[in-house]
């Protein structure tokens, strides 16, 4: 299998990107123990070519976006990464097709791997009453993945990450996740 893992982490001084990073390396280290599996990465906040992502993109059988939640969405660097990479002709054409059903990455999956000030307990009550999961706060990201192609895989996120980090528990959630979605 072909992975591309993409590092959306934007730096502030709130937020350095440590956790996003150990994210990742654990990812690396997961798809590494099956040979046959090949890892590309790219970490947008080191720049990027969007020409060589569109053939990341179109060499990987799996792309996962790892990123911190940033005011409900992902961080402006990563926006720019999908509106820089996302080609017209490449990814998606809109000719003869009803809206949405123009992707061109047709058997290709994705998977949103995040992590959240908010505690997960919270989605459905008070702030997030209404919104009972991550995935509901994340749709346009999801339907932006739909639209190029993409399948969405089962989404992993970690929470409350700023003011009660819990690193050993959310490495063991990531690797219990990679195990359900990918197999041993």
């Amino acid at each position: 299998m072909n992975i591309l893992i993409i590092n959306g982490h934007q730096k502030t001084p709130f937020a350095t990107g440590k956790l996003n990073r150990t994210m990742v390396d654990e990812m690396k280290k997961f798809f590494a123990r099956k040979k046959k599996n090949q890892i590309k990465t790219t970490v947008v906040a080191r720049g990027y070519n969007p020409e060589t992502e569109r053939k990341k993109f179109k060499w990987a059988d799996v792309i996962i976006f790892q990123f911190p939640v940033f005011w409900f969405s992902v961080p402006a660097i990563l926006q720019q990464y999908m509106q820089d990479v996302y080609a017209y002709g490449d990814f998606y054409k809109t000719e003869g097709k009803p809206y949405g059903q123009g992707g061109l990455l047709i058997g290709k999956a994705y998977m949103f791997s995040s992590t959240w000030n908010s505690p997960a307990d919270a989605f459905g009550h008070d702030f997030w009453k209404g919104i009972p999961t991550p995935d509901h706060v994340l749709v346009s990201l999801h339907k932006a993945q739909q639209f190029i192609g993409l399948t969405g895989l089962p989404c992993f996120s970690c929470h409350n990450v700023v003011k009660d980090p819990h690193i050993k528990e959310y490495i063991a959630g990531l690797k219990r996740h990679l195990t359900a979605v990918f197999g041993k």
